[in-house]
Order: structure tokens, then sequence, then C-alpha cells
């Protein structure tokens, strides 16, 4: 019950209105569209809309009891909205002080940094699986 109030209630709301604001702010300065970062930008938040789309898939079926996942690909799966995420407001940040190409390049490291943390916490938890 509490996680279709928190899907329901909060998750598909605020995407609404985040995308909502967001093409309201386009609309009003469209001078952020003649920008590199921007562009980047754009597509991290595609990419986490279709992120957010398919964690609805996903969400749907654990409603009908089908658990098609391991934990561990629901762990690494989890972090992809991190990832996503700290792109896009890196990169606004970021978007000139430093390259923001750099800075794409870095979520890329961090991206492979925790993918290598969570098979390593995989390898020793399948070695002691009392941890």
């Amino acid at each position: 019950m509490m996680s279709k109030r928190l899907w329901y209630i909060i998750t598909w709301p605020s995407a609404i209105l985040a995308i909502i604001f967001a093409t309201w702010l386009l609309i009003l300065s469209p001078s952020f569209l003649q920008q590199g970062w921007m562009h980047i930008k754009l597509v991290f938040v595609v990419l986490l809309i279709c992120y957010h789309l398919r964690t609805h898939i996903i969400f749907k079926q654990l409603q009908r009891n089908e658990i098609k996942y391991t934990s561990n690909y629901m762990r690494i799966w989890n972090e992809g909205a991190t990832l996503i995420l700290f792109a896009i407001v890196f990169l606004v940040i970021l978007r000139s002080t430093i390259n923001w190409i750099f800075g794409v390049v870095g979520i890329l490291l961090l991206g492979v940094i925790l993918m290598l943390g969570i098979k390593i916490y995989k390898r020793i938890r399948d070695k002691n699986p009392e941890a």
C-alpha cells in the first residue's frame, strides 16, 4: 500500500510537474536551446524519463508478484537514477566553471566505479553468505 502511495502520489506527480516546468522554462528562455550543455542535459533528461517509465513497468510487475530480476540487478538499476540525476545537476552547476565535457566524462567514470563496487560487494557476499 505504501509503495503505491509513494509511486502515484509523489513520484508520478513530481515527474509530470518537472516536465511541465522544464518546458515552461525553455519556452520563456529559448536561448538555452542554443547552448551545447543544454543539449547534453536534455539527453540525460530523456534518459531519466525512459528510466522512470521502465521503473513503472518493474513496479507493476512487482505488484503482480512477478519477480523477474535478481537483487543484484535491482541494486544496479537503483544506481541508474543516481547517475542520471548527478549528471543533470552537475552539468547545470559546472556548465560555465569547467568544460562540461569533462563533467560528463566524470559522471561516466563515477558509473564505472559504482558498477565495480557492486561487483566487489557481490563477490564478498557470495564468499561469505552471512555478511
